[in-house]
């Protein structure tokens, strides 16, 4: 069960929150890879142990975005976040609007009016290199002198890495730049992910007998242009219960369509061994294996011929994984 996902603006209070006291987890836990599972399951089972609720505080825009050079490419959106930590246990994920007066918060003010006072944190479970309020003076050291004054204690999270380093979002994202998407599988500890909406493209990939999902709206960092062996989910539900279910393994075009001039850059998915109506969907490809550059072909019928290619590539990869 997806987290519940709590905005919060310069409007909110303790009493439009509600909350209960919590065991709660700062960051921004873009990727919740498995650094931040590991963080956050290790809050959760204490919270329990206590008899507390999990929260995790984060930030939306990216601070970096406000404050700094400019926001990182995102892995995961706020409702992907909502549904992996929820995963985990966590039972509520606050949002807090970062613009520039949310920037200009002295560290003291932060901890007392937002973490002690409006989130009712007991337990603040931060990284030892965590960073806070304005012009990030605040630290570790300063949210331990704090904590007893105003209520909660504060732990250090565990860093948990493997032989290449600490699990991180910039190695996902270096993985992902790179075309690595099986490397940024590892550290994420599932397939990176594209979600958006079924559109109608030129219908093209029909008359080479390879009809395609065009996907339109990612919000997801994309790996380099190129073919990749995909499995795709489809979202079903109400606003009550919206989930994704698997429904077919395939082969996408991430490109331009340099055969056929194209320009824009499109995400094209051929569903293996699956018949019915998409368009208006919403599908999550999950890219599973880089297969090879995107290049121009001389004709249609050579595109065919390595669609077809693809295609069986495709399927190999995916049965041996």
């Amino acid at each position: 069960m997806a987290a519940r996902l709590i905005s919060i603006d310069d409007t909110a209070t303790r009493e439009s929150l509600a909350p209960a006291e919590c065991s709660l987890v700062i960051g921004n836990f873009d990727g919740v890879h498995r650094g931040h599972r590991a963080i956050l399951g290790e809050a959760v089972e204490h919270a329990r142990s206590s008899g507390l609720e999990t929260g995790v505080l984060t930030f939306a825009p990216h601070p970096a975005g406000v404050v700094g050079r400019g926001a990182p490419p995102l892995l995961t959106t706020l409702a992907q976040r909502a549904e992996l930590t929820g995963d985990i246990g966590v039972e509520r994920l606050y949002v807090r609007t970062f613009d520039a007066a949310f920037a200009a918060w002295e560290p003291e003010h932060f901890a007392r009016a937002l973490v002690a006072e409006m989130l009712s944190a007991r337990f603040v479970v931060v990284g030892e290199n965590i960073r806070f309020g304005a012009k990030r003076k605040g630290d570790l050291a300063l949210l331990r002198r704090l904590g007893p004054t105003l209520g909660f204690q504060v732990r250090v999270a565990t860093v948990a890495s493997d032989e290449r380093g600490p699990f991180s979002s910039t190695r996902v994202r270096e993985a992902i730049a790179s075309g690595d998407v099986e490397e940024a599988a590892r550290v994420l500890g599932r397939p990176h992910v594209a979600t958006g909406v079924v559109v109608r493209g030129d219908q093209r990939g029909r008359t080479l007998q390879f009809p395609t999902a065009n996907l339109d709206g990612v919000a997801e960092m994309l790996p380099p242009r190129g073919v990749y062996a995909v499995t795709v989910d489809r979202q079903e539900g109400d606003e009550t219960g919206r989930r994704f279910v698997p429904v077919a393994a395939g082969v996408t075009n991430l490109g331009v369509r340099p055969t056929v001039d194209g320009t824009r850059l499109s995400i094209e998915a051929h569903l293996f061994d699956f018949a019915g109506d998409l368009y208006g969907a919403r599908l999550r490809l999950h890219w599973r294996h880089r297969l090879r550059d995107e290049r121009k072909f001389g004709s249609l019928d050579e595109l065919k011929a390595q669609i077809a290619r693809d295609a069986a590539d495709a399927r190999d990869r995916l049965a041996r994984t």
